[in-house]
């Protein structure tokens, strides 16, 4: 439960400038998680979430830069929970998740920064990564699998 709501925390402020506690906790709970606020400055705290000012002069949470290895490690968890499965089709690789996963796990990837990935988009449970070529999305699907478990 906890590794999922972190994951859709992470998931929802990819995806929405979210200022407050209270903004966080409105969204996780219309998303489904029940949470209080205790429940989000502890998630706030373990995702070492940070404010970061925006183009409009507010303020949002965001992730820490991802050099420390507990942040590392929460990537790693977020990408093995919610990864089923990838395909590859040229330099395009199509991985799989969980449902309601993708953004979570696309922004993990992300934040890993593999040279070889140019980018991801995602949906619901499907994230399409351009890869810079189709030797490099072999290495990047080798890599996944070595995270994975080689459960594709």
């Amino acid at each position: 439960m906890k590794i999922g709501r972190h994951a859709k925390i992470i998931d929802l402020i990819s995806r929405y400038d979210i200022e407050t506690q209270e903004d966080l906790a409105e969204r996780l709970n219309q998303e489904g998680y029940r949470v209080t606020q205790a429940t989000i400055s502890r998630d706030i705290r373990e995702l070492k979430l940070t404010k970061i000012a925006t183009n409009d002069g507010k303020q949002k949470y965001a992730l820490m830069n991802a050099s420390g290895a507990g942040m590392d490690e929460k990537y790693l968890r977020v990408l093995t929970d919610g990864f089923v499965s990838m395909d590859m089709a040229q330099n395009i690789l199509v991985i799989k998740t969980v449902s309601g996963m993708a953004m979570a796990v696309a922004a993990a990837l992300d934040a890993m920064h593999w040279s070889e990935v140019a980018g991801c988009i995602a949906g619901d449970d499907t994230i399409m990564c351009a890869i810079r070529s189709a030797e490099d999305t072999v290495k990047v699907m080798e890599k996944i699998s070595r995270i994975v478990g080689k459960r594709s």
